[in-house]
């Protein structure tokens, strides 16, 4: 695969925009990070109900969107009384579809939740990824670095993966899913970003950074898996990106495939140490 200066162009610069605007707003204060984030799973979720409607599926998007914002709610802090909530969506999304006068209501109700699922829940998740407890206070702490940190490994797997692919690679990975993904490309991110995951051991001082290591290995994995999982999506959809919001990247979904995947593993990694 030749390497293709204008489109490296045009994903760099507004690989730039995304970079300053997600980063600032994740390392300002708590609350833009959480309206980021918030904004990004609602765009996410309007996207992939919009890939529904393209395998013919009609999600209940007022339902999803009105569910989708109370899952993302209720792993902030402000709203965490809401968790126990949760537990009644999918009865009450069951029960719009027994209602429903529209083909497929059983189907339709499950691309409502697989809709919450894929594109809210993982952004939700990442609220637990920035609060630390004091265990003899109590008190939360915004503590960024650490999800920062994970998008870095992300962004290292997705940049080395794309140039060494452009590069040198020969030998599809994928060619049924993603024809442009190859297995040089793909051994090279993950090369590359296990070396970064060195770097943020060294200089992140933290209790937690002692999995830098492992996260490292696993991250550029998912990260891959989240892309193929995203492109599978799109192919059985018909559509060669999920949205249009950022030139060269396509949507949000597009843009945010791999952080899908790797969040609630990184999620349940943290829990368990």
């Amino acid at each position: 695969m030749a390497l293709n200066l204008k489109t490296l162009g045009t994903r760099s610069i507004s690989a730039i925009v995304f970079v300053v605007v997600l980063v600032g707003c994740l390392l300002w204060n708590y609350y833009s990070f959480t309206i980021f984030f918030l904004l990004v799973a609602m765009l996410g979720l309007n996207e992939f109900y919009k890939l529904a409607a393209n395998l013919r599926f009609k999600p209940f998007k007022a339902i999803g969107f009105i569910s989708g914002l109370l899952c993302y709610l209720a792993f902030t802090n402000d709203f965490f009384w809401l968790q126990p909530v949760l537990a009644l969506l999918p009865f009450l999304i069951f029960t719009q579809a027994l209602f429903s006068k529209e083909e497929h209501p059983i189907e339709n109700a499950l691309f409502t939740m697989g809709g919450i699922a894929y594109a809210v829940l993982p952004f939700a998740l990442l609220q637990d990824l920035v609060q630390f407890k004091d265990d003899v206070t109590g008190i939360s702490t915004f503590v960024p670095e650490v999800l920062l940190g994970v998008i870095l490994l992300i962004w290292s797997n997705d940049t080395f993966a794309y140039l060494g692919g452009s590069l040198f690679g020969k030998h599809k990975m994928s060619p049924r899913i993603s024809p442009g993904k190859t297995w040089e490309g793909t051994i090279f991110g993950i090369i590359m970003t296990f070396g970064l995951s060195f770097l943020l051991k060294r200089y992140f001082n933290n209790d937690l950074f002692n999995v830098w290591l492992m996260l490292g290995a696993l991250v550029p994995v998912l990260a891959t898996i989240g892309d193929l999982v995203e492109s599978m999506l799109k192919r059985q959809a018909d559509v060669k990106d999920s949205g249009n919001i950022m030139p060269g990247h396509g949507g949000i979904l597009d843009r945010f495939d791999s952080l899908i995947v790797v969040s609630p593993f990184v999620y349940v990694l943290l829990k368990l140490l």
